[in-house]
């Protein structure tokens, strides 16, 4: 029936702060797709948006009748694929959307008679079979090699963003600080709609604030499997951005919208659980309560640091945001217990906690595709498990206001500083290709190059403003 997936199971052992996955639990394909369709009947839904996401992690959708749904589910949806960054050629466009009904949520910022769903698809070719670049298979194939290994990834996130006026103008809508309690926080109520249209769609959120930019907020998610938070980071993005819309304002993912404010960031709280439910990054360390295994799963993410940094942080822009000065962006592959300039922070908020071990990812922004992203950090941290990488020294705030010169003969090495310097570093990586497959490492390396060059052509009004006059 339809493409062959990956099962993915479920339990969540009464602990709010990370569920466990445990195999054996779930419903299976024909009992979702009888739910579904008995929802979608019962609820009077009109309209199925079918999701799915292309490389460059935007969100695409098509929507079908629900008389077509059933079809759906077992022969798939035909779709121009020639239309969709990544995808194919024209002369092999052709491409099947396969609803995974595990997914399927009502939108209820929709009418109630005459609703609508939307349903997360598996992207296939004609010939059924998964697709290369389908950005969700990406993951999925990096999810069975660690499964193979005993290991489920589990993933909260952190999403920072900016209310501006409109879509053309970066100007913030508050003097509000990190964490205020103000009247002058216009957006708290928008803030509290977000969150329970969000909820409503099964993505509970931990919580939200305002953050350290004026206008600039934050919204963090439960933890969840790794496949299942990427889909919550798509869905909350556009929540987001269509509830900022339906308030006559724009809600902002870009990582450095104004140079003076704070950047925008996409944490990635990661952790390992086997198939018992056991946190395996918990262990006897009296000074963080991580396990050698994490440790190593550390190592493997600081070691592919330059190597992953394209994904992690895809545009012209992302390179202000860890840029000197900038603020709250690594600027070096390093770890931390309390150094929130770290590329890695250790969260040590409930010690002697096993469930809430864990690490936070630093350097994604949030203009990344979350799938992608998750697959190249899984990748490399499941690189340093194999080959028992040890972690290099921590990153003190003493130890980063060494000189570069310093830093580097101690091992630790500075990011990439700039797109095109990270795409140099993506296109040698061979490691990079095996995490990411043969299609999307070629096909993301040929479009950011172009991006590059058109950035690298542009005459900016700094230009202008130094030499146009003393020339």
């Amino acid at each position: 029936m339809g493409c062959n997936r990956v099962e993915t199971y479920v339990c969540d052992h009464g602990e709010s702060q990370q569920p466990c996955f445990v195999k054996g639990l779930a419903m299976d394909q024909q009992q979702y797709i009888d739910f579904v369709l008995r929802t979608v009947e019962e609820r009077d839904i009109r309209f199925i948006r079918l999701w799915f996401t292309d490389v460059l992690g935007r969100l695409k959708s098509f929507a079908i009748s629900p008389e077509d749904l059933e079809v759906a589910f077992e022969e798939g949806i035909g779709f121009d694929g020639s239309a969709i960054e990544g995808f194919t050629t024209p002369d092999e466009a052709d491409m099947l959307a396969f609803p995974d009904p595990s997914t399927f949520q009502i939108l209820p910022w929709r009418p109630t008679n005459d609703g609508a769903a939307r349903i997360f698809c598996d992207v296939c070719t004609p010939d059924r079979k998964l697709f290369a670049g389908d950005s969700r298979e990406c993951l999925r194939r990096m999810f069975r090699r660690a499964e193979k290994l005993g290991y489920i990834m589990n993933v909260g996130a952190e999403l920072e963003f900016y209310y501006f006026p409109d879509e053309h103008t970066p100007e913030p809508l508050d003097a509000v600080g990190y964490f205020d309690l103000s009247p002058s926080d216009s957006a708290r109520d928008l803030r509290r709609s977000t969150v329970l249209m969000l909820e409503k769609m099964s993505i509970p959120i931990e919580y939200t604030f305002h953050s350290s930019g004026h206008s600039q907020h934050g919204i963090s998610m439960r933890h969840a499997e790794a496949l299942t938070m990427s889909d919550a980071i798509m869905t909350a993005k556009h929540v987001i951005r269509t509830r900022a819309y339906e308030a006559g304002i724009h809600a902002s993912f870009m990582p450095k919208p104004i140079a003076k404010a704070p950047s925008s960031a996409m944490f990635l709280h990661q952790s390992l659980f086997d198939r018992e439910g056991d946190n395996v990054f918990w262990g006897d360390d009296s000074k963080n309560h991580l396990s050698p295994i994490a440790k190593s799963y550390m190592a493997g993410i600081l070691a592919h640091a330059s190597e992953i940094s394209a994904i992690t942080n895809p545009t012209v822009n992302s390179y202000k945001r860890l840029s000197a000065g900038a603020g709250n962006g690594p600027r070096y592959a390093t770890w931390g217990l309390r150094n929130r300039a770290a590329m890695i922070r250790v969260p040590i908020y409930k010690p002697g906690k096993r469930v809430a071990a864990r690490i936070e990812l630093r350097s994604p922004d949030p203009m990344a595709n979350p799938y992608l992203v998750n697959t190249v950090t899984l990748a490399a941290g499941l690189d340093g498990i194999k080959r028992g990488l040890e972690l290099p020294e921590e990153a003190t705030s003493e130890l980063l206001r060494l000189p570069e010169s310093e830093l580097r003969a101690r091992g630790i090495e500075p990011l990439p500083s700039s797109l095109d310097e990270a795409l140099d570093v993506f296109e040698a990586s061979d490691f990079m290709k095996d995490a990411l497959g043969e299609h999307i490492h070629s096909f993301f390396l040929k479009k950011k190059r172009a991006e590059w060059e058109r950035f690298n052509s542009t005459v900016t009004e700094w230009e202008l403003r130094h030499y146009l006059a003393n020339s």
